[in-house]
């Protein structure tokens, strides 16, 4: 079988081949196209010496959607909910994301107050019916969308998590009014408590169907067009992928698709190292994702946002996102201090070095000028670039005004950028009561392995672990992937009351939905796995904790005295005389896809791969150093070296500063000790 992962930057799309029977590889690596990402994908198969046609599975991440809602290229959206309750979705939950600071506003919501129009109904706690619903009000209100073509519509009513009544028959009637509407109802794509979450969620979910619809649909018509008649399995935030016809309404499952995969990668890599305990470091041209694996499992998440106060609540792997990326922009403030990032040259125009117009100082121009990078191999010398033009832009617009020699201030850039990525390393790992020190650090994506050691080093990490294609870790992660759905539900009872019962019943009930929606998927009853989660808290507390269980249930109490632990590594705090609620219930089921594993390379020695040396700048000698140049494709198993060092490939660049060491292990993974 020959598969195919594609993972879809801001900056390029990575491809990775791997054909089973053989187990060769290969990987491309092309500019993504954002005006039309189904292009860029097209452009790094064709690429390939792979024909289309010959693919019998193809998985992908991207970031579509994430970008859609960062720049809110979104379609115009219209809200229905219950009369009193039109402005849920601006009031939002009151708070703000610098709690001091007085004159920065959120932002605005995705859907604007003439758009989010009431209905007379009301549905109590319990599920019953306080008041019809209006349904000629229903009928109004669908007559107002469509003179304002308004064709994308949230609904969003009080109390539908635990009664979708009023909403699904409010989606019959936009139905038979309006048949071109699409409309996303809230009992269906969120069934629990809390309306500001439960709209936020509804609402992006409807927004980013039409941008997300249209790009795949445009790519399934260019692979099919090309021979492939498989399924366009797209990667989605919970770490599974889902098919075209799935994602066509959950469309913000795939949000934080491409980190997510990144993450499932760095999990796979460290394993096979033999570390439990892993912290992932994707470094791209506009961001670093930063994730963390703990004995064996991803940590995550059931709340993440694009933007503050806008809540997406499907799980999603726990990744600290930042503006530190190879194209990430230098500046000085008006205070006269240097930063680096968030904003980023992204693609295009790109870093300075780029010659495709850019004319800021990057990140990447930073470590052309340093001697890190050698612009003329970029991307194995496909890409035209030089250095002249990162030393202008740096000499122009940082050291010059700074009063800084060139490689002063291109060394204060990485120092910065270094700085900013060891801020989230902190928030995934100290910040959440794990100590770095007994953990690796997996480091991939285009700019990840020339930074890794340095942050390894600020943050005491003791291994920084390169594989083999650091550049297109992504993609690999997308070829790891099991197709994956997951269901959740409202669940409120005394954690010490005889509820087993009612718990298993709620679990069968959602167990079957999932195996159905696996069954239409193909997957057959052999390779369904579920996974069980009771979403639990202290009584009165606001935020819970899910807390894993299998079936048949065990005992509440075994199940309480988890959470106490649980609690205990999350907040530093526990107390076993506090009465337990339960609040929710999860259900995750994944159909198992047969995962590629990757043949051991030829044993060698390092002096085999020296191509050449060149002087190199690290700031703990103060000094450009005369530095080893080692070929990633001639290093054989058992290699090690010593810093200062920098090994190419095609897809990143290594660096291994001094006082580091380097050893490649059977699967041409390099490990670094720092």
């Amino acid at each position: 079988m020959r598969r195919a992962g594609i993972d879809i930057g801001g900056t390029f799309t990575d491809v990775i081949l791997f054909d089973e029977e053989t187990g060769d590889v290969e990987i491309e690596k092309t500019p993504s196209t954002p005006a039309n990402p189904a292009d860029g994908v097209i452009d790094g198969l064709t690429k390939s010496d792979t024909e289309i046609g010959d693919l019998e599975f193809f998985s992908h991440g991207s970031t579509v959607g994430t970008n859609a809602l960062i720049e809110r290229e979104l379609p115009r959206i219209g809200l229905i909910t219950t009369e009193g309750f039109r402005d849920v979705h601006e009031i939002r939950d009151g708070t703000k994301e610098d709690l001091w600071d007085a004159y920065e506003d959120v932002a605005d919501p995705y859907v604007r107050r003439r758009d989010r129009l009431e209905v007379p109904e009301r549905i109590d706690y319990a599920g019953n019916v306080v008041e019809p619903l209006d349904e000629e009000a229903v009928r109004e209100v669908v007559r107002i969308f469509e003179k304002r073509d308004i064709d994308t519509i949230a609904v969003s009513l009080i109390n539908a998590y635990v009664n979708g009544e009023h909403e699904q028959r409010v989606e019959e009637i936009v139905a038979a009014e309006y048949p071109d509407a699409f409309v996303c109802t809230s009992h269906e794509i969120l069934p629990e408590m809390f309306e500001h979450e439960r709209t936020s969620t509804t609402v992006i979910n409807a927004a980013l169907v039409p941008v997300v619809r249209d790009y795949l649909t445009d790519l399934e018509a260019k692979l099919g067009e090309r021979g492939y008649g498989g399924d366009v399995l797209a990667m989605h935030s919970g770490g599974g992928v889902m098919t075209t016809e799935a994602i066509a309404y959950y469309a913000a499952r795939i949000a934080n698709s491409g980190p997510t995969a990144g993450a499932i990668a760095s999990q796979y890599i460290a394993d096979q190292c033999g570390f439990e305990n892993a912290i992932g470091f994707d470094m791209g041209g506009t961001s670093a994702d930063v994730s963390l694996t703990h004995q064996g499992e991803i940590e995550m998440t059931d709340e993440w946002a694009v933007e503050y106060g806008y809540p997406i609540m499907f799980p999603s792997t726990d990744i600290e996102t930042i503006g530190a990326g190879g194209g990430s922009i230098a500046w000085i403030d008006d205070g006269g201090s240097l930063r680096v990032g968030p904003n980023s040259q992204g693609a295009d125009p790109g870093p300075a070095c780029y010659l495709r117009g850019g004319d800021k100082p990057t990140t990447t121009d930073a470590n052309v000028v340093l001697g890190w990078v050698d612009p003329d191999r970029f991307l194995g010398g496909d890409m035209d670039a030089t250095a002249e033009p990162a030393r202008e832009v740096i000499r122009r617009d940082i050291a010059d005004p700074l009063g800084l020699g060139l490689t002063e201030a291109a060394s204060a850039i990485e120092r910065i950028a270094v700085a900013n990525m060891c801020n989230a390393v902190r928030l995934v790992s100290t910040s959440k009561g794990f100590d770095p020190r007994d953990f690796a650090l997996v480091a991939f994506g285009g700019a990840g392995p020339l930074h890794a050691a340095h942050v390894a080093r600020e943050m005491n990490v003791p291994q920084v672990i390169i594989p083999p294609y650091p550049g297109i870790n992504s993609a690999l992660g997308c070829l790891l992937v099991d197709v994956e759905h997951d269901l959740s539900q409202t669940f409120i009872a005394d954690a010490a009351a005889d509820i087993v019962d009612d718990i298993e019943t709620a679990f069968a009930d959602m167990e079957a939905e999932i195996r159905e929606r696996l069954d239409e998927e193909g997957i057959d009853e052999s390779e369904m796995r579920m996974d069980h989660e009771i979403k639990m808290r202290y009584t009165g507390q606001w935020r819970s904790l899910e807390v894993g269980c299998s079936r048949p249930l065990e005992s509440m109490e075994a199940i309480r005295e988890r959470f106490h632990r649980q609690h205990e590594q999350t907040y530093a705090y526990s107390d076993e005389d506090q009465p337990v609620e339960v609040y929710g219930l999860h259900v995750t089921g994944r159909g198992v896809v047969e995962k590629p594993s990757f043949p051991e390379i030829d044993s060698g020695k390092a002096d085999t791969a020296r191509r050449t040396t060149r002087d190199a700048y690290f700031e703990t000698a103060g000094e450009f150093i005369d530095t080893a140049v080692y070929e990633r494709a001639a290093l054989g198993a058992g290699a090690t070296f010593e810093g200062p060092a920098i090994v190419e490939q095609m897809d990143s660049t290594v660096v291994v500063p001094p006082n580091a060491t380097a050893e490649v292990d059977e699967t041409g993974t390099i490990i670094l000790t720092v």
